[in-house]
């Protein structure tokens, strides 16, 4: 069997090259040798393969690293075969950020797919001409284009999807279950249900494996990543697992101690407030907080922060009889000092 030639060389680029002049030899190889560009012609394909393999290992930091340290053993060890039959020969995907791989096409064929609708059947026939498909995401709070993928009678896993879901903060704290729709461009639409976890913070994704594009030559699906959006709660603020809160204590209750309601997400509480209570104390709610999405069973605290409430209106009465309690506070102050 032929050894592997050196991917530096495969590329035509220096074992220094940086990341650009590796994308840069890519780009240029690929269109060179794509089969879509040599109908028939076994040695081009042959190329593209070896040049998308250097690629793909150049590309990675991580893949690059073993590479200059161990050469083509750092991989042939424990590597799946794609195709069996004990050939030796691996097929090398793409599986990495879509976006890239736009770039990529566009800088190599130009306008070839300017217009082009081909959708890719997962069929695994050669069909001779590329299958080149996005997906447009609606869930009723935002859309957008995502994912591609290309085909020709190459397997290869197909492309994730990435989409936003937006849940209030209830749902959010307790879990729910969500209907999206996915929209291909043939108009054809699919409700799709998720549920949400309870705990689940803002900007956290969710993994639905298969749910992505589908993949070419009899490859699997890529995976649906869905980004939770959470919205606000007046008068709640999320930390972690913790919740914050703010709550008004009457000027008597927190001069004498008495009890207050403290709203919840679980329901009001009725707390216990300590004679002379400052404004900006904290009352802690223990296991009122969010429950962990690892862990169900357990949960974060409430804290929620004093304010004392001024009294407003006063009838003559009670200003003299605050009037009374200053002049008597200034008396104390007086015959401290002069002790």
């Amino acid at each position: 069997m032929e050894a592997k030639r050196d991917y530096y060389e495969v590329l035509g680029v220096g074992r220094d090259a940086d990341d650009a002049a590796i994308k840069k030899a890519y780009r240029r190889l690929a269109k060179k040798y794509h089969p879509d560009t040599n109908a028939g012609n076994a040695q081009a394909e042959q190329k593209f393969k070896e040049v998308t393999e250097a690629y793909t290992v150049l590309s990675d930091k991580e893949k690059r690293k073993l590479y200059d340290q161990f050469g083509h053993a750092a991989f042939d060890g424990g590597a799946a075969q794609e195709n069996g039959g004990g050939s030796g020969y691996r097929e090398y995907r793409f599986t990495g950020d879509a976006g890239n791989m736009d770039d990529i096409f566009k800088d190599i064929f130009g306008d070839m797919f300017h217009g082009f609708s081909g959708q890719s059947t997962g069929s695994g026939r050669n069909t001779g001409k590329s299958s080149w498909s996005r997906h447009f995401y609606s869930d009723g709070t935002g859309s957008g284009f995502y994912g591609n993928g290309f085909g020709g009678g190459y397997a290869g896993r197909g492309s994730d999807l990435n989409a936003e879901v937006s849940v209030s903060f209830e749902e959010a704290a307790f879990g729910c279950e969500k209907v999206i729709r996915l929209s291909s461009q043939d108009g054809s639409v699919q409700s799709l249900q998720v549920r949400i976890p309870a705990g689940i913070e803002s900007g956290k994704s969710i993994r639905l494996r298969g749910r992505g594009m589908p993949g070419t030559g009899g490859g699997e699906a890529g995976d649906l990543l869905l980004k939770v959006q959470v919205q606000e709660k007046p008068g709640f603020e999320r930390k972690g697992m913790d919740v914050y809160t703010t709550v008004t204590v009457p000027f008597t209750t927190a001069v004498f101690g008495g009890e207050i309601c403290v709203p919840t997400l679980y329901g009001n509480v009725v707390c216990r407030i300590k004679e002379g209570t400052q404004s900006g104390t904290k009352l802690r709610l223990k296991g009122k907080g969010i429950v962990s999405v690892n862990q169900p069973g357990v949960y974060g605290d409430q804290y929620a922060r004093v304010e004392i409430q001024v009294p407003r209106d006063l009838s003559p009465q009670s200003r003299q009889k605050l009037r009374e309690f200053e002049q008597s506070c200034r008396r104390n102050r007086r015959g401290s000092g002069a002790a």
